[in-house]
């Protein structure tokens, strides 16, 4: 086992099991906070292994110091999130912190990474707004309205004239409805009927029939990575794959960790968004080979990723910085930090804080007998349309 792997230090429900953090000038103590247990569990899973294998391959020292990952449950409950976070900084010194698999709990966070001065980055949760939360939140996931503009665009230019929005009801699916919506509408076409699911136990079964009722062209859709088998298996149940109307959303929905799951009835699924494991690069494909390699054949999805740039980008401040751990210092070192992930070409844009990256148009599809989102069209170096925007 990788000495990364071996000083790991690994929690579950904010009570360390394999040791304590170390605590010299010489290491450096990360804490990454992830719901492991709860609805959102396959989000922690992805997100720390996606984490543990940039460690594996580039090593557990940076500019001489020596890199501690410390992984907390907070079960995705926000009070949980905070509470955690001030123990990771009060207790273990920990020098930035990671993760947070929904946008309550990046939020929760916020104003403790602003009065301790640690850098927060944000590597799965999607609302906009969430860098401007606090000025030492970066993030290397990405926004709704950089996945959800671009499937505007696309279904416009391919006869798709009538459309319901399912979302999830919190901040990310309101993003996607809106940032969806907005475009489509100017550009001319109809959204009928604006849907939004409850976040907690979801049955989208009534949702569903109600989609059937308008008739759509096509169903916009967005849930959160983990939930879309779920709401794959209520569109087919509902009769919908049969009923002409086209499924398209951002990626969450076709999560690539869940999709080979979800059976025939995704095939042709169209949606927008930053990363699939099938996408054709050098870099992805060294990842995806490890990934599964160091998860018993497990797929990576976009949670992944997220982790493993986060990684990335503390990695690349902590050089800019020759080791230093200050809050500012370390902030400052990761606006405008560029490198190729494996999803392709990204930059932390200076001025938001955000990640700016490719988007890609892809397709539901077998590739050697199994389902994966293959990629056919793409968008270059997307910003934050809600910050471009100057909201």
């Amino acid at each position: 086992m990788p000495n990364a792997l071996l000083r790991m230090v690994v929690a579950v429900g904010g009570l360390a099991v394999s040791g304590a953090a170390f605590a010299d000038d010489n290491v450096i103590n990360l804490g990454m906070i992830l719901p492991m247990t709860g609805p959102s569990a396959s989000t922690g899973k992805q997100e720390q292994a996606g984490a543990m294998l940039y460690m594996q391959q580039h090593g557990d020292v940076v500019a001489g110091k020596k890199i501690v990952l410390i992984v907390k449950d907070d079960t995705g409950a926000p009070d949980v999130t905070k509470r955690i976070a001030e123990e990771l900084i009060g207790n273990d010194k920990a020098k930035a912190l990671l993760g947070f698999g929904l946008t309550p709990l990046a939020l929760a966070v916020a104003p403790v990474a602003t009065e301790a001065k640690v850098p927060e980055i944000v590597t799965a949760a999607g609302t906009a707004m969430i860098t401007e939360k606090s000025p030492f939140i970066a993030r290397t996931s990405f926004t709704l309205p950089q996945a959800a503009q671009p499937m505007a665009e696309w279904a416009l230019k391919n006869n798709i004239k009538k459309v319901v929005t399912v979302v999830t009801d919190y901040g990310p699916g309101v993003d996607a409805e809106k940032w969806f919506s907005e475009p489509f509408t100017k550009g001319g076409g109809q959204v009928v009927e604006k849907i939004r699911v409850p976040l907690k136990n979801p049955d989208f079964a009534p949702f569903l029939q109600r989609v059937k009722d308008d008739a759509p062209d096509a169903v916009f859709v967005f849930v959160p990575s983990g939930f879309g088998a779920a709401f794959m298996k209520q569109f087919v149940d509902r009769g919908l794959d049969k009923s002409g109307v086209k499924l398209i959303g951002t990626g969450d929905v076709t999560d690539d960790d869940l999709l080979p799951q979800m059976g025939e009835a995704a095939l042709g699924a169209i949606t927008t968004h930053h990363y699939s494991a099938a996408h054709d690069s050098p870099e992805n494909k060294t990842f995806v080979a490890d990934f599964e390699k160091a998860n018993d054949g497990m797929r990576p999805n976009f949670m992944a990723v997220g982790a493993y740039d986060g990684m990335a980008l503390i990695y690349h401040a902590l050089e800019a910085t020759k080791g230093s751990t200050d809050g500012e210092a370390l902030i400052a070192a990761m606006k405008g930090a560029k490198w190729i992930s494996p999803r392709g070409p990204v930059s932390i844009d200076p001025d938001t804080r955000d990640i700016v990256q490719n988007i890609y148009v892809r397709k539901v599809d077998k590739v050697d007998g199994k389902l994966f989102n293959v990629e056919f069209d793409k968008v270059e170096a997307v910003k934050d349309p809600f910050k471009a925007a100057g909201n």
